[in-house]
């Protein structure tokens, strides 16, 4: 890889970790446009998933401050009701990473499967779209007076669609959002947790990957790897923002729209 391939591949990942269209999908698709080959390792995938988690630190920095020192009075309140619902939402993920990893990172070296993916993510994010317009009035979980507008079920099942999302073209960042709105959690409720439960995960395979000695032993050389972070990071800055307005505004079937169309020019031209 190069270091300007590097770059580009940073900024797809950067711009599109927080739109409902996978990035994971779409860093395999700017591969294939760009004649990248597929490494043996994900150290490249796993560094600008890194990034963009930065970036989502950056932007809500003054939310975890409050949660840290919620959790530091050592009594049940409001935060650390927060911090084990996010707890929660991280089971279905761990499964899967400790269980699926070899079978997941298969997955990445076929486009057909980001197609395919991809066209679930359309349909998932028209469903949701229809499904929260119904009741925008009043959430489920405003009815049920949930505590910080989410539920330990609702939390869970969010965190069952994250396991799925490990699927590249099954946008993750789409799939927890819309799994919410269908469960009855309010837009901009979702919008914070859908990003806040993805830091741990990601940031703790970077971890094993960088203990365990994969970094030194990818295929990708240091410059392209440090590149494409620091692209990821400036664009994840960008598109986190981006993103929290659209979520509560914006209807997530215009994305539907867009994840059907790039899953047919796929299969048309693969």
């Amino acid at each position: 890889m190069e270091w300007f391939e590097a770059i580009i591949l940073g900024l797809v990942q950067g711009l599109t970790e927080f739109l409902p269209v996978s990035s994971s999908g779409h860093l395999i698709i700017g591969k294939e446009l760009l004649g990248v080959e597929a490494a043996d390792d994900l150290v490249f995938e796993v560094l600008v998933h890194a990034a963009t988690v930065l970036s989502t630190i950056i932007v809500f920095r003054k939310q975890l401050w409050d949660l840290l020192k919620g959790l530091f009075k050592f009594k049940y309140n409001d935060q650390t009701d927060y911090i084990l619902k996010i707890c929660v939402s991280m089971i279905p993920v761990f499964v899967v990473g400790v269980f699926f990893k070899d079978f997941v990172e298969g997955l990445f070296q076929s486009i057909f499967v980001v197609g395919v993916a991809l066209v679930g993510t359309a349909f998932l994010l028209f469903f949701s779209d229809m499904a929260s317009g119904s009741r925008r009035s009043v959430s489920l979980s405003e009815r049920k007076g949930y505590r910080n507008g989410i539920s330990y079920w609702q939390a869970f099942v969010v965190g069952l669609s994250q396991g799925l999302a490990v699927i590249p073209g099954l946008s993750r960042s789409g799939t927890t959002i819309s799994t919410g709105l269908i469960c009855g959690v309010r837009r901009d409720v979702m919008a914070q947790f859908s990003f806040l439960m993805v830091l741990v995960p990601i940031l703790g395979e970077a971890f094993l990957q960088l203990v365990g000695g994969e970094m030194s032993g990818s295929s990708i050389g240091a410059l392209p790897l440090v590149l494409g972070f620091l692209s990821a990071f400036v664009s994840g800055l960008f598109a986190c923002k981006v993103m929290i307005a659209l979520v509560k505004k914006a209807k997530l079937s215009w994305f539907a729209l867009y994840c059907a169309v790039v899953a047919l020019l796929i299969f048309i031209f693969s």
